[in-house]
């Protein structure tokens, strides 16, 4: 079959590779009908190299048809149309029992003391084959793979995936007060959906992007919206008062205007594979310039809930300011499975509340892809999320 592989920094290749089989009892086999680039996929190409090796098949965000199950799968049959979730849970275990399947004590990759493994993510994660493919081998598809209808369009159930429920779990995490006010820095496509999850709540939803293509589809959904600058907290403490109830950094490790860690993090990359990883698991800092301000905007009492991703083993915290405002700080990798009964009837709505319709900007065939990692990097064309269609 044909894949999107990892072959080096900045380099994604359109390759031939093996076919995925049934391992194991509980394994299904799908035809990809598309997989979508994540923001998270932007780190392998740029930041996590250390931990890929050439030729892993990369993405994380796919949906298709059943072509094959395993001798123990029940649930789901040949034929049907899925989601898959991009962290695997087992559905069983003690972690899954109490909603934390991204902490599935099943696929926990204990060789990186990690979490849940994940499709197409590095070595970090179990070097899971990804989505961003013609096929894939789903394990635990009994339990993981989201069956869903067949007369909506795929990007009406594709971000069931992951950026649906990142998002729905990044605002419920904020816990804003009835009425409140939630701002959400960086209006990638998880901050787009957790601006619009806010407003279908009933929450006073403020979007910070200086990307004004991204500023203008959050208007388009009744969000206001402020560039990211240096004054950024003040200007919110004149629209709210107090500062808002809640900030939602939806940006994460690679933020803009941290050129000191941004310095570090290129560095890192042309170290030896060896060295980076010491390096990356013992001294290495993220971008801190967005949770940085979301801690100096939220309002005393407040609470900042983590959705974009960090992963600086030394990242310095402005811990006197946060004890000083009891700040409350809720993290962690989505929970995708634990969202799902919620999110699917509003993925289904005819009326599209959370205007699933209006957020691709690109889709394009799988060979694409290449190309289009690289658009999207670069926040070229007005790109905001991407579709592979193989």
């Amino acid at each position: 079959m044909k894949a999107l592989t990892w072959q080096g920094k900045r380099k994604i290749e359109f390759t031939e590779v093996p076919d995925p089989r049934i391992e194991e009892p509980g394994d299904i086999i799908i035809k990809v009908t598309s997989s979508a680039i994540c923001g998270s996929d932007l780190h392998l190409y740029e930041l996590l190299g250390p931990y890929m090796h050439a030729g892993d098949i990369v993405g994380h965000e796919p949906m298709g048809i059943v072509e094959e199950i395993g001798s123990s799968v029940s649930r789901v049959k040949v034929g049907d149309r899925v989601v898959i979730p991009f962290n695997i849970s087992c559905g069983s275990c003690w972690m899954c029992d109490r909603g934390l399947q991204s902490q599935c004590e099943v696929t926990q990759v204990h060789s990186h003391n990690k979490g849940a493994a994940f499709f197409g993510y590095s070595e970090l994660y179990g070097r899971v084959p990804g989505g961003q493919a013609e096929y894939l081998r789903v394990p635990h598809a009994d339990y993981g793979a989201i069956v869903v209808g067949k007369e909506l369009p795929d990007h009406r159930y594709l971000f069931l995936s992951d950026i649906l429920p990142t998002a729905w779990q990044g605002v419920a995490y904020a816990d804003v007060p009835q009425g409140g006010t939630l701002a959400v820095f960086g209006l990638g496509p998880v901050g787009q959906l957790a601006a619009r999850i806010g407003t279908h709540l009933g929450q006073r939803v403020i979007g910070v992007d200086p990307v004004p293509e991204r500023r203008a589809m959050a208007e388009r959904h009744g969000i206001e919206t402020m560039d990211f600058g240096k004054h950024i907290a003040k200007e919110l403490l004149d629209a709210t008062g107090r500062g808002p109830d809640a900030v939602l950094d939806a940006v994460g490790m690679e933020a803009h205007d941290s050129p000191g860690a941004q310095v570090l993090q290129q560095a890192t990359g042309f170290l030896p594979d060896k060295i980076a990883k010491l390096a990356m698991e013992k001294v290495s800092v993220d971008r801190t310039a967005v949770l940085h301000a979301a801690v100096a905007s939220v309002r005393r009492g407040g609470t900042i809930s983590l959705s974009g991703v960090y992963s600086g083993a030394a990242t310095p915290m402005p811990m006197l300011e946060m004890f000083d405002k009891q700040i409350q700080l809720r993290q962690g990798q989505c929970n995708v499975r634990h969202w799902t009964e919620e999110l699917l009837p509003l993925a289904e709505d005819t009326t599209d509340p959370l205007g699933l319709d209006d957020l691709v900007t690109h889709t394009v065939p799988l060979d694409r892809g290449p190309e289009l990692y690289e658009t999207f990097q670069k926040k070229q064309d007005g790109c905001i999320k991407v579709v592979l269609q193989p």
